[in-house]
């Protein structure tokens, strides 16, 4: 290596350095302990810089850490005592404010694993493939923006054994508080979340709900906190319709009423989706009327004044067709087209987060030490994208932190 290429490493160097240290220290300020400071910053820069598997033996020796420093990493994540929530609050503020985000959404995520011992581990059907897997069940938490879905929360489905079997609940370290809850229970709940923090924004939720156990209630729920919405559900779903008597219906009967729909020609030169490739315009179809949602799942009011119904056909009539339920009436159908193409956005960062960021990659068994490992590939994401886009200031150069031989408490 040259002087000059030498030279021009070590400020490249320098420069990432930097900019993660002003990233690092505005996203984990709740870790008060220097030493686990220390080790997340060396686990986070492990997770971006280290190729193939994500573990702690890999992370120290790309890092050229100290021999015990693999062991340390693994305390860290799995026997550390510090809080997650704070740190993703503040990193959900980050993304917010140097993202552009402009929808929130929620999915679903099967970690496959091996043996029955790793935390919520169990064997579940894949509702996207048929195949039952010995997997954790997870929901993330996303903000989406043009280009990317940023991951900033995450939840662990605890069902079966692990809701009552209480020696597995000890031994994975499984708080009292922490009981089963649904995929919908858990998009609800971040639902509450956002609407309770007034420095998150307010933006319109972005769901699958095709393969929901209870899309009526996760649509009920999200009407409760006024939440806008852009919902794909499935042709049977449940809508009070009608133009002069309000009746019982679904999704589809009223979208194959005669007259009843309106079609809208969108331009796809830009589109990515496979189902319109081959043609240069593709239809839309918006129900001409609004619904509402069965009283019963909403409450008193109804929830909001009315949603619109859209239908998506296939150009060559060999897959169904697909709907959408809106309360999004007053938004230019471009922007609801705009929205309905996130999904791909979403299923392109979880592949992103296996393939490059180690989500699947947690070795510990512990309820805390998951919520730890999927904490750090989360900041690690967003630390890499909002890198790129230019919204991470470096901070004025300073000698970097050693890193200790010993565990993080």
């Amino acid at each position: 290596m040259s002087a000059s290429t030498s030279v021009t490493a070590r400020a490249t160097a320098g420069d990432e350095d930097s900019h993660l240290q002003t990233f690092f220290e505005e996203v984990f300020r709740p870790l008060h302990r220097a030493e686990q400071r220390r080790w997340a910053r060396a686990y986070l820069r492990g997770l971006i810089h280290v190729s193939g598997r994500k573990t702690p033996r890999s992370m120290a020796l790309t890092e050229r850490l100290p021999p015990a420093a693999a062991h340390s990493l693994h305390q860290f994540i799995n026997t550390s005592t510090w809080d997650w929530e704070p740190v993703r609050r503040r990193l959900a503020l980050r993304v917010a404010a140097g993202a552009a985000p402009y929808a929130w959404t929620a999915t679903e995520l099967l970690i496959p694993k091996r043996g029955e011992h790793s935390v919520g581990v169990r064997r579940r059907t894949d509702a996207a493939t048929g195949r039952t897997v010995n997997s954790q069940r997870a929901v993330g938490l996303f903000l989406v923006t043009d280009t990317h879905c940023f991951p900033v929360d995450w939840s662990l489905v605890l069902d079966g054994p692990w809701e009552y079997d209480p020696e597995r609940r000890l031994r994975a370290r499984i708080p009292d508080e922490e009981t089963a809850r649904s995929v919908g229970t858990c998009v609800l709940d971040y639902a509450a979340g956002v609407a309770a923090r007034t420095r998150l924004p307010r933006l319109p939720w972005v769901l699958d709900l095709t393969h929901s156990e209870d899309a009526s209630g996760v649509l009920a729920g999200l009407a409760r906190h006024r939440a806008d919405i852009l919902c794909e559900v499935d042709p049977g779903q449940v809508v009070l319709g009608g133009r002069r008597t309000p009746t019982v219906t679904t999704v589809g009967m009223l979208m194959d009423e005669r007259n009843a729909r309106q079609p809208y020609l969108m331009a796809t030169r830009h589109t990515t989706d496979a189902r319109f490739r081959g043609s240069a315009r593709a239809p839309l179809y918006t129900y001409a009327g609004t619904v509402r949602l069965p009283l019963r799942t909403v409450g008193a009011d109804g929830g909001p004044g009315g949603y619109r119904l859209l239908e998506l056909p296939d150009p060559d009539g060999v897959r169904p067709a697909r709907y959408w339920i809106t309360s999004l009436a007053d938004r230019r159908v471009e922007r609801i087209l705009a929205l309905m193409r996130s999904r791909a956005t979403v299923r392109s960062t979880v592949t992103t987060l296996q393939e490059r960021f180690g989500v699947l990659d947690f070795e510990g068994r512990s309820y805390p030490g998951w919520h730890h490992h999927m904490t750090m590939t989360s900041a690690a994401y967003a630390y890499q994208y909002l890198r790129r886009r230019g919204s991470v200031p470096a901070q004025p150069s300073r000698s970097p932190t050693p890193v200790p031989a010993r565990a993080a408490g």
